[in-house]
């Protein structure tokens, strides 16, 4: 269901099962929360990517596990729907999408901090058209990533967002040509893996903080952030690589 590797310090998180249009059932609820468990808690992994198998990225939630009774299973209790969109998490996760990712897995993409997709990707929220309502954080994180008023037709009307108009409101990162998706998000993380890892991570915080903290509270958070750099062994080796004329070689710690 969710496979995972280590390639460098990038960890590659794969939704695998496109029979399914790669639909969240419990299995792949549990396989996610474990694969952000390894992203988050293994040393060497300093980028995540999360990737999918097949034309779908994702369909969102398995309708027939809800029909069935078994819609709770969708759910963790630190990551809610799908494992994922409610997980706290510290570092960089970059959506690679080449296919549709429709209601909860567009809001698997809108958990992400950086997308990069194929021109046959495309992102929509379609729960109206079922009398349903996307519970997901896809109802507060959209109009973040996009203009209220874009954000709006695509709740109201349900019709999914090209990827080229969701490139050019900055909702996507980066735009390739299908099949390109995947190795796009790869060539990004490794941009930001060039980068010492605990800076990485503190500057992130202050970042998606940003959506919702107001200034005062960003101020302090900009201060705990830096103070965290300095405790690091990479604090010196940044100025020193510099003065040196070399890379830096970070640690990590």
């Amino acid at each position: 269901m969710v496979e995972y590797s280590l390639s460098g310090h990038i960890a590659v998180i794969t939704l695998s099962r496109p029979e399914a249009r790669n639909a969240v059932d419990g299995a792949m609820a549990r396989g996610l929360e474990a694969a952000l468990d390894n992203l988050e808690g293994e040393p060497d992994s300093w980028v995540g990517v999360l990737g999918a198998e097949g034309p779908v990225f994702s369909a969102g939630a398995d309708l027939k596990a809800i029909a069935a009774g078994r819609g709770s299973e969708l759910v963790t209790a630190r990551g809610g729907f799908a494992g994922m969109v409610r997980r706290e998490r510290h570092k960089p996760l970059v959506a690679a999408v080449d296919g549709p990712a429709l209601a909860g897995g567009c809001e698997m993409v809108l958990a992400c901090d950086l997308v990069v997709a194929s021109t046959r990707a495309s992102f929509g929220l379609p729960e109206v058209k079922r009398s349903l309502v996307a519970a997901g954080g896809g109802l507060f994180r959209l109009p973040r990533a996009l203009p209220r008023a874009v954000a709006m037709e695509v709740v109201l009307t349900g019709d999914p967002l090209p990827a080229e108009r969701a490139h050019a409101l900055g909702l996507v990162n980066e735009l390739v040509e299908p099949g390109q998706a995947l190795e796009a998000a790869l060539a990004l993380a490794r941009r930001i893996c060039a980068n010492a890892p605990v800076s990485v991570r503190a500057s992130r915080s202050v970042v998606a903080a940003a959506d919702c903290a107001d200034d005062q509270t960003l101020w302090e958070l900009s201060e705990q952030a830096l103070a965290t750099v300095a405790r690091t062994e990479d604090f010196a080796e940044g100025p020193r690589a510099f003065i040196e004329k070399r890379q830096p070689v970070w640690k990590g710690r």
